[in-house]
């Protein structure tokens, strides 16, 4: 994990200026720099505080009256929430759009020192039934202006977005013909066009955003498409995998294995979208895991034991490899749950599972730096190891902040303020 932790030489300061030496101060961490995520959609309810589930959302998310509780769970151990843009839900009626529901979501979770990251901006899958209907052009325009539109209304509070969703299946998707309008630009305009489209629209509505590709497909198929993009000069500044383990876990080489493979074009990795199960695995020759939908899919002890296993396996072989920047995973409670599988971290009634104190135990535990008592030298120098991330020193009454960012030895300065 050297890659993830520093250790700083820190001189801490007084109100003056003048080192504090031989003095008592306390050090503990207050966030990690590393993407720690999980979808948000269990708490949109809640940030509008509103009592009913939205109805025929295609969001998915818990009951609103766990709500409270959830957010309780959710906000203790992760600290990047993913919120869902599928255009079919957001803009249901041309001219429509839910934004400010999302929005009071969004700085609902900004509000409580989260980042915010939309998911997607474009994708041939749950979109609009109204956009089959017009041409190719206009389908093209409505893409850019839907783009330019929710980038700029959520610029600030949401700055990281999935771009664009899935191309490597795009033009060739035969699900939903109703609604492909999608698949009809990508197919008409080619993959890298669409991508272009996407990534220059969002780009210059928020020159500042995080712009991510994003897709399931991580065959060689992928790769060639990300080489293609990047010689074709678009600008992305991560790529996104997805890792829905519903089959079962892919065990670490293979998750070595496949992020190699990508880590090779020089760019960050996030892991956009990670689930275990905790009761009954697919069957192997599913392969599109939304044709697998049964009456009841519970969670068992069994199931439960193996995925907090997985979990910390999965995540520390994430964390291992240095261009890994994010994880977020797909889901807190098996409440709304997508396909309805036992993928949460929390059961359906509220209470945790194995996986979630699993979890928490290495996000918060092992890599984390608890109030930790240490006594500085007559320079007013002390040393400190921990992960990258936020931290707050004490002394004499007073405290102040300061940030590790850089992996290795470092130093830095940190003054107190006046108490």
């Amino acid at each position: 994990m050297a890659h993830h932790t520093a250790d700083a030489t820190l001189t801490v300061l007084g109100p003056d200026g003048l080192p504090l030496a031989d003095h008592e101060v306390t050090v503990e961490q207050t966030g990690h720099r590393f993407g720690f995520g999980n979808i948000g959609f269990d708490l949109i309810a809640l940030a509008n505080a509103e009592t009913d589930a939205a109805p025929e959302s295609p969001f998915g998310g818990a009951a609103p009256a766990q709500g409270d509780h959830l957010a309780e769970l959710w906000l203790d151990l992760f600290n990047t929430a993913t919120l869902p843009f599928y255009w079919a839900g957001f803009e249901p009626e041309p001219g429509r759009p839910d934004t400010q529901r999302l929005l009071r979501a969004a700085r609902w979770f900004a509000d409580r020192g989260c980042a915010v990251k939309g998911h997607p901006l474009v994708w041939h899958t749950l979109a609009p039934d109204w956009l089959p209907e017009l041409s190719t052009d206009e389908v093209e325009a409505a893409v850019r202006a839907r783009i330019r539109r929710e980038v700029t209304d959520f610029r600030g509070v949401v700055d990281v977005w999935d771009a664009i969703n899935e191309v490597v299946i795009m033009p060739v998707f035969v699900n939903e013909e109703h609604r492909n309008g999608i698949t009809r630009l990508c197919w008409e305009r080619g993959r890298i066009a669409t991508i272009r489209l996407a990534f220059e629209e969002a780009r210059a509505a928020n020159p500042s955003a995080t712009l991510l590709l994003n897709d399931f497909n991580l065959s060689s198929a992928y790769e060639c498409l990300v080489e293609g993009v990047l010689e074709a000069g678009i600008q992305v500044d991560a790529l996104g995998l997805q890792s829905h383990m519903h089959q079962g876990y892919w065990g670490e080489e293979r998750t070595l294995e496949t992020l190699e493979r990508f880590a090779r074009f020089g760019l960050p990795i996030h892991l956009t979208e990670s689930t275990l199960l905790s009761g009954q695995l697919m069957p192997p020759e599913i392969v599109d895991l939304n044709d697998y939908q049964i009456p009841s899919w519970p969670s068992t002890p069994d199931g439960e034991a193996r995925q907090a296993e997985e979990i910390v396996r999965h995540y520390r072989t994430l964390l291992s490899h240095p261009s890994v920047e994010a994880i977020t995973y797909w889901g807190l409670s098996d409440d709304g749950s997508w396909l309805g599988a036992p993928v949460g971290l929390v059961r359906s009634d509220g209470t945790t599972k194995p996986s979630y104190d699993a979890l928490r135990a290495l996000v918060k535990g092992e890599w984390w730096l608890p109030e930790t008592t240490l006594r500085t030298d007559a320079a007013g120098r002390v040393r400190v190891r921990g992960f990258l991330g936020d931290y707050r020193l004490r002394a004499r009454g007073a405290e102040a902040g300061f940030a590790l960012t850089a992996a290795g030895e470092v130093t830095t300065e940190v003054t107190l303020p006046a108490s």
